[in-house]
């Protein structure tokens, strides 16, 4: 079902993981696609991947913590395209560590990007969305943008923002139709940060993704594709009543 036929999307964090199964989900939908991410290398595989599915696909390299190439990157993708019907700002990091060990540096990294990122993002595209008479946001957030987890203080700070920052544009920008959401994935593997999250956490003592398998009702960690389906739902006309809303994707291991 190609709900998205004749829409541009854009995609922050393409360039693997969840990022990238967005991204060819939305293509699959009908999406063209405008991928931003500092990985250019993997940008581009993720672009071969989206025309393989008949669908345009343009590339710019940049960091999303830098609010000028964020928005030099907004303007170039108008500018080509003519339009960006679609902005999903899903690039982050994490960092795993107790909060009193966690350095100052390594708190302001995962804001950068987490939040930084979100925010840049939202500020470059809102004013187009709004010249065009609409639009649609999604913003990954976490089911730990909801409550806490021990070694997780940084991360879980920042996604929090980010449900309270999809919260306040929502609220702003309603009117124009603009529709403004985020997800929150749960426990998802196949990701460059959860190989990164396992690998700190085996050093630590922690237990890794897998080995919390247990504790989520449905009886299996989720998959990236699992986000994309509920990102494409979002990025659809058949949201149109939703706004404001930070929407689980946990497997029912979070159910508020």
């Amino acid at each position: 079902m190609r709900n998205l036929e004749g829409k541009v999307a854009l995609v922050t964090g393409a360039a693997a993981g969840i990022g990238r199964a967005i991204a060819v989900r939305l293509a699959q939908d009908g999406a063209d696609l405008a991928l931003f991410d500092i990985n250019e290398e993997g940008a581009h595989r993720t672009a071969a991947m989206v025309r393989a599915e008949g669908r345009t696909c343009e590339v710019v390299r940049g960091d999303v913590g830098d609010y000028q190439q964020v928005r030099q990157a907004v303007d170039a993708f108008v500018k080509s395209f003519g339009t960006i019907d679609v902005a999903v700002h899903n690039a982050g990091i994490t960092r795993v560590g107790k909060v009193v060990e966690t350095s100052v540096e390594d708190f302001h990294a995962v804001f950068r990007v987490n939040v930084d990122g979100v925010f840049y993002g939202c500020k470059a595209v809102v004013p187009h969305m709004l010249r065009q008479g609409g639009g649609k946001i999604i913003n990954t957030s976490s089911w730990l943008g909801k409550v806490g987890k021990s070694n997780y203080g940084a991360y879980c700070a920042s996604k929090a923002a980010i449900i309270g920052l999809t919260q306040s544009l929502a609220m702003e920008v309603a009117r124009q139709k603009v529709n403004v959401n985020a997800v929150c994935p749960g426990v998802i593997v196949d990701t460059v940060m959860r190989d990164e999250a396992d690998a700190a956490s085996i050093r630590q003592g922690l237990r890794t993704a897998k080995q919390r398998e247990g504790e989520i009702p449905i009886g299996r960690v989720g998959l990236p594709n699992d986000v994309a389906r509920l990102v494409s739902f979002l990025a659809s006309d058949q949201a149109d009543y939703m706004t404001g809303q930070a929407l689980n994707v946990t497997g029912g291991l979070w159910l508020l």
